[in-house]
């Protein structure tokens, strides 16, 4: 049976990848009288007199809202809120299956960054956190800061934040390999969505000084075409000598490049005109910027993929389950730069002297310890 025959068979047979079940039994009318009317009415009085009591009383406490528009998912892009709802479900079955978190999706059939924002806001009462995803940028960053500074639970955009988490832990290990310096190093990320985005912020927070961001069109500069305000922020950071030229001009002695941005987009040729002992992350999906052998070929010492069938894949689900159980659990108002950071190192350490190598620079995404050391390194910032 081909894969598209099999994913769609499943997924009929699934009807939904969560579900929701009781945690109390509802056999007899005591049963009915404390889990409903009128047991139910003494929780209610005393959430009432005190809000903070539906921590202790309902779901709120280890649940989060996985929210998308529908506007950039996966590969596919702007295909809506209904085709969202596989994804979305996917990462309420992850969240749970890995961080022992309650997720439940929600799909909004709109892509107006001002009813995405209400929207939200009016149904966070039910939530302890929200993790947004798939949201086409530069929205998403607008939506994402907004939400932030006007609730008091946790925000976070997977897409961003998830990523570059995952790949600053395995630039570490990368690093720790080929013995760089994180502030002699220059870094190359193309792509200046989402992801690219959050990636050169969280490089250059970890200590990276030399970032030049990218986008379809070259190097992210002063006399670029098409300059949003994202971009003419990040330019305050990036790219500080205010080149010009191609993505090739970039990689020119560059010593790490992270590719969250299209097929084939890095040759040969440009990694061998990179710096000695290249580190490579191409993570495009499903093709990625250059294949792993390719890029090793050309001298990388080290190449990443967003692959389950190559090494080191960077898959943000060592990350985000482990996030949103440390925030809950710590009752945290936000997700902080210092927990991502935390949480990169602490995945980054995970990984043992003995089993660090070339192929070997991320926790492997099943690793049973990730989620909890990520959920103590976010605690560990509270």
């Amino acid at each position: 049976m081909a894969d598209r025959e099999y994913a769609l068979q499943m997924h009929r047979e699934w009807a939904g990848k969560i579900s929701c079940e009781p945690k109390t039994k509802l056999s007899t009318r005591e049963d009915l009288a404390v889990a409903y009317t009128p047991g139910v009415a003494e929780p209610c009085k005393d959430i009432a007199a005190d809000p903070e009591l539906a921590y202790a009383y309902t779901l709120k406490a280890n649940t989060i809202a996985v929210v998308s528009d529908g506007s950039a998912v996966l590969g596919l892009g702007n295909i809506g809120p209904a085709a969202a709802m596989p994804v979305m479900e996917g990462k309420a079955a992850l969240f749970k299956e890995f961080g022992g978190v309650n997720a439940f999706p929600i799909c909004l059939d709109t892509q107006d960054a001002d009813r995405i924002v209400e929207t939200v806001k009016l149904l966070a009462p039910t939530f302890g956190g929200i993790n947004l995803e798939d949201i086409s940028a530069p929205r998403c960053f607008l939506i994402e800061e907004r939400l932030k500074a006007e609730l008091d639970i946790p925000v976070f955009h997977d897409d961003q934040h998830g990523t570059a988490i995952v790949v600053l832990c395995g630039v570490i290990n990368a690093l720790r390999i080929t013995g760089k310096r994180a502030p002699a190093c220059k870094v190359v990320v193309n792509g200046s969505g989402a992801a690219g985005i959050a990636i050169a912020k969280l490089l250059l927070l970890y200590g990276f000084t030399n970032v030049i961001l990218c986008d379809s069109k070259g190097i992210v500069s002063s006399k670029s075409e098409r300059l949003n305000d994202v971009k003419r922020e990040m330019l305050k950071v990036t790219n500080l000598d205010d080149q010009a030229g191609t993505l090739a001009d970039a990689l020119m002695g560059a010593d790490v490049f992270v590719g969250v941005s299209a097929p084939g987009a890095i040759t040969a040729e440009m990694i061998a005109a990179m710096a000695a002992d290249p580190i490579i992350f191409a993570l495009a999906n499903p093709i990625p910027e250059i294949y792993p052998a390719d890029a090793k070929a050309a001298g990388a010492r080290i190449a990443a993929t967003g692959r389950s069938d190559f090494p080191n894949q960077v898959n943000n689900v060592i990350a985000f389950p482990g996030i949103f159980k440390g925030a809950l659990e710590a009752r945290a108002s936000a997700i902080t730069d210092d927990m991502k950071l935390a949480a990169a190192r602490a995945l980054a350490d995970l990984v043992s002297d003995e089993e660090l190598c070339e192929d070997f620079i991320m926790p492997d995404p099943f690793d049973p310890r990730a989620a909890q050391v990520v959920a103590d390194a976010v605690r560990s910032c509270c």
